[in-house]
Parts: C-alpha cells; structure tokens; sequence
C-alpha cells in the first residue's frame, strides 16, 4: 500500500504528496497536491488501477497529442484512400493540432474538449466539427490502448446532429435537357442511368465494357486529390457489375471506336477527366443553361446524378437489392436509409393490397358455397 505525506515548499507553502509502487515494483512518488483528501483519492485511484491493470504511469501521460497523433496518422495513410486521409489530415491540420497539438495526453480534460466542440459549432458545419472531433478521439483511444491514460475523455460528450440535406432528383425530360445542355451528353447520360460516381465513370477502360450483356465492370476509382489524380479501387474496395440502357448502346460504341483496351472509356482515352469546377466547370454551365429556359430546374452536381439514377430505377420498379448492387452500396439498409423518400409509394402499395386482400377475405367468407362474389 501507498501512503500519504507532507511537505513544505521553499516558499513555505504546504503540500502533500503520494508514495507508492507501480505494477513493476519500483517505488514512484506524486507531487503537488494542495489537499490531503485529494492525495488520498489519487492514492486510491492508484490502488484500484494497479488491481484491476489499467494503472496508467503518470510519466507516460506526459506525451503530448501531436506526437500520438503523428503515428496515428501515418498508420491509417496506409490503409485509407486518398481522398478520404486528405478530409482526415486537413481536420487535423485545420481544428485538432492548434487547439491540442502541444497538450499531454493526461491534461487534456472532458469540459475542455465539451467546450472546444461547442465553439466549434457556432462556426462549423456539423460534418467538419463531427470529423475534428473524431480524430481526436481516435488518437486517444490510443492512448488509451498504450496505457497513456485510463479513459478517453472525447468520448461521451455532446456533439451535432448532421441534418440530412434533401437530394434533387432529375425526371428523364431534365437528364434530356442537362445532357443537351452539356458539352459531354453522353458522359451525363451515363451518370444518370447507371449510378456510377464520378471516379467510378471516368476511371472505366475500353476492356470494362460488355457491349452485348450491356454492362460495365467498375474495377478502377479515378479520385482528384491535391491536384493529382490518384487511381485505385472501388469505394468499398469490390468490383461491381453495372447494366446501361439499351439507348446508351450507341454512344459507348462510339467512345470506345478507335481506342485499345487499356484505353479510358470516356475523354481522349490517356488523360482521366477531372471533375469539373463546381462553378465554372462545364458542368455547372450547362445547369445554368437549362436553369435559364427553366427557373425550375434544381441546381445538380455531377454526384447528384447518382441520387437520379437511384429515383429513376426505383419509379422502373427495381428493387432494394437490386438499386444496392447498381449503385455499390455495402448493404441494402444503406440503400434504404439514404433513399427511404423513394419508398414512400412502396407504403402505400402495402396499405392498398392489405386492404384488397382482406376484402377478398371477407368476400370469401359471407357468400355462401359454390358461389362467387362476381
């Protein structure tokens, strides 16, 4: 067991301090406390830790956050893609390093980092303070894990609800209109009609198309990031199958006229198109054209003709699975929780053949044998 003693500072001041043996057995002592009572509980906490193995060195809770964080970045750099360690590394960058960088580990407190992510809302989106905030509590939880400390305080305080934006939704005469509009018509009828994101399209090769099954192979993600494309797998890391339309038959077969099949489908076959800028861009010039004849018209992105894609199927009569595998998703409920607004009619439906059913029923059941209700 520990004990308890005072001491007097050079300035005369009384303080208190704690004697004990860690896990390895080597006697350590603990300094500053202003109150006996407060030497005694840290005392404990010592006790119960050393008991129960979590005891935490207060040396090693000295490492401040930028050093963990560090090795924490460069850890998930090899296991994330681009696009997303770049969102990851700028919220480090941007919000967690400044504020915490040069704090220890163990000195980081729950109210402060409550405080932090409650200013940071009153400035932020929810989306960037959720994301600061998780990179922070992701390098504690390290700590944590290293016995740094022997709680992740991040964890548990209040955060922002992301408030889900409403998704436009183009009909087949708008996608008709956007496409004319464009300089690239059938590159936005393919966006429309088959789901694909934008790395998804741009990164096909002539050898990913099957002209007779109407499919495409999406095997490559073409992502800008920093100013350079970066080419890699799908977003869930698989291969897919996507069908096109029979009416986009012809235009495939003209953009893969004249190019080997290591060549990119869509632009001169060797360069990857880049996403057009969302204000500038093609793209927007051909909404602003359309917006022009049609004050009504929504104002789209490119990905928003995934969201397009995923109404026209599902109005066709395409069912969950079937939307999940067109479009990529890792599983059906997350098809149905980012489209629930499109299967409102399927409630309806129930209802109606609910209620036809048991007319049928009862029908069935007051006539009497050998009778029927025509």
């Amino acid at each position: 067991m520990g004990s308890v003693h005072a001491y007097e500072t050079k300035a005369g001041k009384k303080l208190y301090r704690i004697i004990y043996r860690r896990p390895d057995h080597k006697q350590t002592q603990e300094r500053g406390f202003t109150r006996r009572r407060d030497a005694e509980l840290r005392l404990a906490e010592v006790e119960v830790g050393k008991a129960k193995g979590d005891y935490v060195n207060p040396a090693d809770a000295r490492e401040n956050v930028e050093a963990m964080a560090s090795a924490w970045l460069k850890a998930r750099e090899q296991v994330m893609k681009p696009s997303s360690y770049q969102a990851l590394r700028g919220a480090w960058e941007t919000h967690v390093q400044p504020r915490w960088g040069a704090r220890a580990i163990g000195s980081v407190k729950y109210s402060e980092v409550q405080d932090w992510v409650a200013q940071l809302s009153r400035e932020r989106s929810a989306t960037t303070v959720l994301r600061a905030h998780g990179v922070l509590a992701a390098v504690l939880d390290v700590a944590v894990k290293d016995r740094r400390v022997s709680r992740n305080v991040a964890r548990g305080v209040a955060l922002p609800r992301k408030v889900p934006k409403s998704k436009p939704y183009l009909t087949h005469q708008q996608v008709d209109a956007l496409a004319a509009a464009s300089g690239h018509p059938s590159l936005v009828l393919f966006l429309a009609y088959t789901g694909l994101r934008w790395g998804e399209a741009t990164g096909l090769r002539v050898k990913h198309v099957d002209a007779l099954r109407r499919r495409v192979s999406v095997e490559e993600n073409a992502v800008l990031v920093g100013g350079t494309v970066h080419v890699g797998t799908p977003k869930t890391h698989e291969a897919r199958s996507v069908p096109y339309p029979a009416f986009l038959s012809l235009a495939i077969a003209k953009h893969c006229e004249g190019k080997r099949r290591e060549d990119l489908l869509f632009g001169d076959g060797l360069v990857h198109m880049r996403l057009p800028n969302s204000v500038r861009g093609w793209f927007a010039g051909a909404v602003n054209r359309v917006r022009d004849a049609d004050e009504d018209f929504p104002r789209v992105t490119p990905h928003d003709l995934r969201h397009t894609a995923a109404s026209l199927a599902i109005s066709s009569g395409a069912n969950v699975k079937a939307v999940q595998r067109m479009l990529g998703h890792a599983s059906a409920s997350m098809t149905l929780d980012t489209y629930a607004d499109l299967f409102d009619d399927d409630l309806d439906d129930v209802a109606t053949a609910l209620d036809q059913a048991r007319r049928a029923a009862v029908v069935a059941e007051v006539l009497p044998p050998g009778q029927s209700g025509a």
